[in-house]
Parts: structure tokens; C-alpha cells; sequence
């Protein structure tokens, strides 16, 4: 139990100084109990006296001659132990914490994990529920987080303990608020929310997956032992929820440029989970504006532009999606990319395109990508979608009604396919469109109320007497300078 500071009463340096070489020969004579109990003595007189210093040396002193001796198992007992004293130091308390966790490695190293893994829980104890000592316990379960992930990513591992150990070292993470620890540097803390969110990002593709496989094993009639699994939705939502916590405006330091390409690969990671082409390409422009992304033209700078024009075009036409790509368009950097360039210049031109143009042209080097790659047919399939909506909305633009056959032709697609297509147009609010099935016709313009024709009609003759009224001023004002004009 630890105290709040007072007032020290008496100065207890002569008697540590005397007693610090007894007990080191002591320790060293391998009596380490007997030196440990002449240290608690004079220890407990200290504390009670509030001298901090003499508290301090004490405590770290045995500690010391555990440590020497590898003796680990007293190290943690008595580490635990003057946390727990009545009436502690919280500085006595830190000062140990410190210097245990300095050992950590060089445990690990030469005792072991099973070793290291007393030290560590023995640490976590000591910490809980301690706000002095919330950062040196977030590095601790880093620790412990990071030795879990170690587990699961080991070879030959079972698929029943990756996912506990997965789970574990998320969990581990995730418990830890570290956005309002007041006492971890701001980069720290931001390394710790990444962490957070990298490791749910691997718990929910690893549910994602053993759902995946459950339910392709219901589909064949043996479930394999998979019944039950759940998805990693939650997961997802908590990436969601951390990514919120991340100071975007902190990340744009340059000091900060791998913390920021980190952020933004685990944002990319979620957003595609949930088919957000707009936001991904989003992701993609914030890494691409990254100085030295951007200076990197020949490599990381054109795969980051790259990633940026797929995802545009996969991105569901609106109003942002269509000045986002405008945007990009009239970029000098697109322009020394030809293809790119010319597939874009495709979306922003108000011209058809054949989908089997759009194959033959550009095909074999979208392919080739892992966006449209054997991994991507989803997205291939997307940007077939967007090709088609791109037609419909060129042949909303320039023709008043259509026989659906003729449409159909244009299209390329199914009488089906064409009305599914236009249905789902109409219903995001992109054109405006109307099936006449009987007579096999397509409206796209709105029939018009008489109202709505009388407005239109007023409109325009309140113009065309604006222009009257306008050239009869213009005319005036040139009758009357010429009578000023004085005759020869």
C-alpha cells in the first residue's frame, strides 16, 4: 500500500551506509536470507520515517543481491512484497519496478522464458491498479503480448492454440487505455493504439478465416469440428473505434512518417474489409502526400498513385468519388503514367465504353496487380460494375428515352442484368430512370407537371425580357452619345 508523500522525519543515510557492505559480504558468502532480513529490518524503519533516499537504496539493493544470485524466485516474492508494505513510497515502489524491468532481457537470455514469465506477472502485479505506474505496466504486457503473438506465430503450430494465443495477446493489449495515460509520451503512446489495432486486425482476418472454412464445411456436410465459429465483426469495430484515437495531425510530423504509413495500412486493411473503396483510396492519397513516399517515383510513390486510381474507380459514383477522380486526373503525376492516365481519362469523359474494350486494352496489366489479380476477382468484378454504371449514366445524359433492346446492345448485358443495373442506379439517387416493360422502353426524363412547365416558361421569359430591357438601354445610351456628337 503505498503513501502519499510527507514530511521525512529523520535521515536514516549513516545507518544504510554502514549496514550496505555488511550485507553484500553477506550475500556474497551465499547467506542471502540472512541479508535480506537485516535490509527489511532497517527498511521498514525508513519507511516509516518517509526517507525516501535510504527507502530507495534499500530496496533496489535487495533486489540487487536477488538478482546477483538468480535467485528469482525471492526476486519476484520480495518485489511483490515492498509494493505491498504499509505505508510504501510510491517512488520506492517505482524505483523498483525500473530497475526489475531493466533485467527483463538479460533474464530472458540466461534463465529463460518460464523465468522470465515469473518476472513479468510478478511486475503485472505489482502495477495493477497503480496510476504512477500505468506506463511501466502497458510495457509490460507489450511484453507479454508480443511472447503470446510469438506462440501463435510459431511453426507447425495447431489452429486451435494460434487462435487462443492470438486472442490472448489482443486481449492483453486491448485491456490497456492508454489514450489517457497522461504520463507516456505522445509517440509511445501512438505506437501502443497501432499495436492495438494491428493485433485486432490479425485476430479478425483469423476468425474471418475459421468462419470462412466452417461455413464452406456445413456447404460439403462435415463441419470438421468448426460449428460455432463466429466471424471477426467485433474485432473490426474495435479497429474502427482505435483508429478514431489515432491524432492524425501528430502523424504528419516527419519525425512521425513510419507511425503514420503504419496507421494508414491498418486503416487501408479495415476499409477494404468492409468494401470502402472510397476511404482505401482515401488511405492511399494520405501515403502518397508522404514526403518520402512521394520522392520515391520510380517505386513507392507510382504503386501508391496506382493503388489510388483502382480504388477510385471501384469506388460507387457520388459527388466525392466524381471530384476526388477529377482531381487526380488533372495531376501532373498521373500524366507520366500513360495507362493510368488513359484508363482514368475513360471515367471522367463522357463517352461509352465497351467492358471487352476495356479487357483487351487494359486487362493484362490490371491483372497482373494484386488488386485485380487471382485474389481480386470481387474487385474485377466491381470494376465491371462501374464500367456499366459509367455507360448508363452517359446514356442518361444524352438521350431522353431508349428502347431497352438498344440498351441492351450498348450494354453488353442480359435484359436481366440491364434492369438490375438500372434499378440500382436509380435507388442510389445517380440518374432518373423509368422501365416501360409493355413497351420495352426506357425513360430517363422525369415526366413534368404543368406547374413545373408554367415555372419553366416564366423562367425564361423573365431572361428574355431581362436581355430586351437590356439592349434597349444599350441602344439609348448609343442614340444619346451620337446626338452629342457635334455635326461638320
Amino acid at each position: 500500500m503505498s503513501s502519499e508523500s510527507k514530511k521525512q522525519e529523520r535521515d536514516f543515510t549513516p545507518e544504510v551506509d554502514a549496514l550496505l557492505p555488511e550485507v553484500t559480504e553477506l550475500a556474497k558468502a551465499g547467506q542471502l536470507d540472512q541479508a535480506i532480513e537485516k535490509i527489511l529490518a532497517l527498511e521498514k524503519q525508513t519507511r516509516n520515517a518517509s526517507d525516501l533516499k535510504s527507502t530507495t537504496r534499500l530496496a533496489e539493493n535487495l533486489l540487487t543481491f536477488t538478482h546477483e544470485a538468480r535467485d528469482y524466485k525471492k526476486l519476484s516474492s520480495n518485489l511483490i512484497l515492498l509494493s505491498k508494505k504499509h505505508g510504501q513510497l510510491k517512488a520506492v515502489v517505482q524505483a523498483v519496478v525500473e530497475l526489475t524491468m531493466k533485467w527483463l532481457e538479460e533474464i530472458r537470455e540466461k534463465e529463460g522464458t518460464e523465468t522470465w514469465l515469473t518476472i513479468i506477472h510478478a511486475l503485472r502485479e505489482v502495477t495493477e491498479g497503480k496510476i504512477f505506474l500505468e506506463t511501466p505496466r502497458a510495457r509490460v504486457t507489450l511484453l507479454l503480448s508480443h511472447y503470446h503473438e510469438s506462440i501463435a506465430n510459431a511453426p507447425n503450430q495447431t489452429v486451435a492454440l494460434r487462435s487462443e494465443s492470438l486472442q490472448t495477446a489482443s486481449d492483453l493489449l486491448s485491456e490497456l487505455q492508454v489514450e489517457t495515460y497522461s504520463s507516456m509520451e505522445r509517440r509511445e503512446k501512438t505506437e501502443f493504439l497501432l499495436e492495438q489495432m494491428r493485433l485486432l486486425v490479425n485476430v479478425a482476418k483469423n476468425k474471418d478465416e475459421g468462419a470462412k472454412k466452417a461455413r464452406e464445411s456445413r456447404v460439403a456436410g462435415d463441419d470438421g469440428g468448426t460449428a460455432g465459429l463466429v466471424d471477426g465483426e467485433a474485432e473490426w469495430v474495435k479497429v474502427r473505434v482505435g483508429g478514431r484515437k489515432v491524432n492524425e495531425n501528430f502523424l504528419k510530423e516527419k519525425e512521425n512518417e513510419d507511425l503514420k504509413l503504419k496507421y494508414y495500412d491498418l486503416m487501408i486493411q479495415y476499409s477494404l474489409h468492409q468494401s470502402a473503396y472510397l476511404e482505401v483510396a482515401k488511405h492511399y492519397y494520405k501515403i502518397w502526400e508522404t514526403p518520402s513516399i512521394k520522392e520515391d517515383e520510380a517505386t513507392k510513390g507510382r504503386q501508391a498513385l496506382e493503388y489510388i486510381v483502382y480504388y477510385i474507380l471501384l469506388a460507387p459514383y457520388d459527388n466525392e468519388q466524381s471530384d476526388m477522380l477529377h482531381h487526380l486526373f488533372i495531376d501532373p503525376a498521373l500524366t507520366k503514367m500513360e495507362l493510368h492516365y488513359n484508363l482514368v481519362k475513360c471515367f471522367v469523359t463522357r463517352e461509352l465504353m465497351r467492358w471487352p474494350g476495356i479487357e483487351n486494352i487494359y486487362g493484362a496489366t490490371l491483372r497482373a496487380t494484386t488488386v485485380f489479380g487471382p485474389a481480386g476477382e470481387k474487385q474485377w468484378e466491381d470494376l465491371h460494375t462501374r464500367v456499366i454504371e459509367h455507360n448508363i449514366r452517359v446514356i442518361a445524359h444524352y438521350y431522353t428515352r431508349i428502347r431497352l433492346s438498344r440498351l441492351q446492345t450498348l450494354l453488353d448485358l442480359s435484359t436481366q442484368q440491364t434492369e438490375e443495373t438500372l434499378s440500382r442506379l436509380v435507388t442510389s439517387g445517380s440518374i432518373w430512370a423509368r422501365i416501360d416493360r409493355p413497351a420495352g422502353i426506357v425513360n430517363f426524363v422525369q415526366k413534368r407537371s404543368a406547374e413545373d412547365v408554367m415555372n419553366e416558361w416564366s423562367s425564361d421569359m423573365n431572361k428574355l425580357l431581362g436581355l430586351v430591357e437590356k439592349s434597349w438601354m444599350g441602344m439609348n445610351a448609343a442614340m444619346a452619345a451620337q446626338a452629342r456628337v457635334p455635326k461638320a
